[in-house]
């Protein structure tokens, strides 16, 4: 009855009917022609399942779009019939919604190409030193490569591949699901459409082995934590002579003893004596680049001040110049002193007038006026 009694003439609605009016139509009929209510009437039994099978296809906007162009032919295979006025010749209804809806929702699409490779990741520690200058070096990773006797074909020397036998070299197969035709990748051959008929003694078929791979790494200068350096093509090589993915390798830079590092910036906490914090002079401080870099101090320096130097610091990476170095003075008070220093500094300590620290003089200035207060 469902392939001879259009849907909406089943269900008594306009083709225009909104999915309410739709489902109420069909709980209305459906209790009218329910077998239950019914005993023993074949025809109200199969009233209820045409109208359940209309339902079913009309409340799916994919299955009534199909439908609305195509009428019963769309959920027959062969696609005897056709929509109206004209002849439709489809293989299934995933052709269907491709030609409906392209195909997002249709077969389509020939065979299954071959993946490329995947991408692979290396991570590299190397030192502030190393990343200051750059360096060439080489690594050594275990990887997927192309098969050399059978050069990625996965077939052994001499012979070929033929069309697979059970989708017939189309790479897809299919299967009947209630009103639809589903396609899915042919297992045999996994969807690439043929099948090996001798595959390579060496890689068994798959056209790729995994071997120990020497790679040359070019490290440029002011790289930093994190720089990610891509190698073209020295990823995983690609099944049945695919193309290779990309090898990236991350960078990791281990703590130096001395400087720490904020992009260009390179920072040193340096210790000075306290008499050169307080006559003044200048302290020179090895770099990174081998040369002594020279930092004015100025007299009366005192700890936690930061002195730049521009031009000191790291590499620009892939740019020109470098950054500043940044030098926090931590004035050292001593802590071992001869009996002839010591008499030196009581002789200071003598002539003392308050003015040479002012800071700190004020502070107890402060601090006897605050007590004067509370006490009055």
């Amino acid at each position: 009855m469902a392939s001879e009694i259009d849907y909406y003439e089943l269900l008594e609605v306009e083709r225009t009917a909104d999915d309410k009016t739709l489902k109420s139509a069909y709980r209305r009929l459906a209790m009218r022609f329910h077998p239950d209510k019914n005993p023993g009437c074949a025809e109200s039994e199969a009233r209820f399942k045409a109208i359940s099978e209309a339902y079913d296809c009309l409340k799916d906007p994919q299955k009534r779009a199909a439908y609305d162009q195509y009428g019963h032919a769309a959920f027959q295979q062969g696609m005897g019939g056709g929509p109206r006025g004209g002849h439709a010749d489809f293989g299934d209804i995933g052709d269907i919604f491709e030609t409906i809806f392209g195909s997002a929702f249709g077969g389509g699409g020939g065979r299954r190409q071959p993946r490329r490779g995947a991408d692979l990741r290396y991570d590299m520690e190397i030192s502030l030193d190393e990343a200051f200058h750059g360096k060439d070096t080489q690594i050594e990773v275990e990887v997927a490569v192309q098969c050399e006797p059978c050069g990625g074909s996965g077939s052994q020397p001499g012979t070929g591949r033929r069309a697979c036998g059970t989708c017939h070299g189309h790479g897809k197969v299919r299967s009947q699901q209630g009103f639809f035709m589903v396609e899915r990748p042919c297992l045999q051959c996994h969807g690439h459409g043929e099948v090996i008929e001798q595959p390579c003694r060496e890689c068994r078929g798959e056209g790729r082995v995994d071997a120990m791979q020497k790679l040359e790494v070019s490290i440029p200068p002011g790289v930093d934590n994190g720089t990610r350096i891509r190698l073209s093509g020295k990823g995983e090589a690609g099944p049945a002579g695919a193309p290779s993915g990309d090898l990236y390798i991350f960078l990791h830079i281990r703590p130096h003893p001395v400087f720490q590092r904020e992009g260009t910036v390179l920072a040193a906490r340096v210790p000075i004596s306290f008499t050169l914090a307080a006559l003044g002079g200048s302290i020179e401080i090895p770099g990174l680049d081998g040369e002594m870099i020279s930092v004015d101090v100025p007299a009366g320096i005192q700890s936690g001040r930061q002195l730049r130097k521009r031009g000191a610091g790291m590499p620009v990476l892939q740019g020109k110049g470098r950054g500043e170095l940044v030098v926090e003075i931590q004035v050292e008070t001593p802590t071992r002193l001869s009996a002839r220093q010591k008499e030196l500094l009581r002789e200071f300590q003598e002539t003392e007038t308050g003015d040479e620290c002012p800071e700190s003089s004020g502070f107890f200035d402060r601090l006897k006026n605050v007590w004067s207060d509370l006490t009055e």
